[in-house]
């Protein structure tokens, strides 16, 4: 049996580093992991004033 190598495209969390492969074709809303809705938004730092 001969080995061959896949690659596939997947998410990852902005927030939680999380990463998974989806299973349609649509975006997904939130994060499986940390369920957040702004897995694809970096999250912002506050500055130090």
């Amino acid at each position: 049996m001969g080995k061959i190598k896949f690659e596939v495209e997947g998410f990852q969390c902005e927030r939680c580093q999380h990463k998974w492969i989806p299973r349609g074709n649509e975006e997904p809303s939130v994060c499986p992991e940390c369920k957040s809705p702004y897995w694809n938004k970096p999250r912002k730092r506050k500055k130090k004033t």
